[in-house]
């Protein structure tokens, strides 16, 4: 029993019956507040539909094969090279030198992954082509 000179010692619980909504009111913070990266793309500049004549010699073809490999030709050179897709840097390089108005004909095999293609696209980004043509390759 208690007299009245005996106080009763204050509890040391933590109330808990709040943590909950705490809990779902920072995790509702957190969900509305929080942004998100949005997917880029390629950055293209596409044109407006209307048909342009190109000579065949200023036009570099490029086949992404689907086995990482990329074959080039020039104009209509029935016979071309086949090689890295690092090699392209010098070899489109090397064809501004001849032809300084060069489009870049990137043919993508149907079965080749999304990612050579891109590699190529990379690739002549890198040295400044800006003429480029895509096209799904016919074989």
């Amino acid at each position: 029993m208690r007299t009245v000179l005996q106080r009763a010692r204050p509890r040391a619980d933590v109330p808990t019956s709040s943590l909950a909504d705490i809990a779902f009111l920072l995790l509702i913070f957190f969900l509305v507040t929080t942004v998100f990266d949005e997917e880029k793309g390629l950055p293209l500049l596409l044109p407006d539909g209307s048909k342009v004549d190109v000579a065949p010699d200023n036009v570099l073809h490029l086949l992404a094969r689907a086995d990482g490999v990329v074959e080039v030709r020039a104009g209509n050179s029935p016979e071309g090279i086949t090689v890295h897709v690092r090699e392209i840097r010098r070899i489109w390089r090397e064809a501004v030198l001849h032809h300084p108005g060069l489009i870049a004909a990137v043919h993508v095999e149907a079965d080749a992954s999304y990612r050579r293609m891109v590699d190529v696209l990379d690739e002549l980004q890198s040295v400044g082509a800006e003429r480029i043509s895509l096209q799904l390759a016919n074989r």
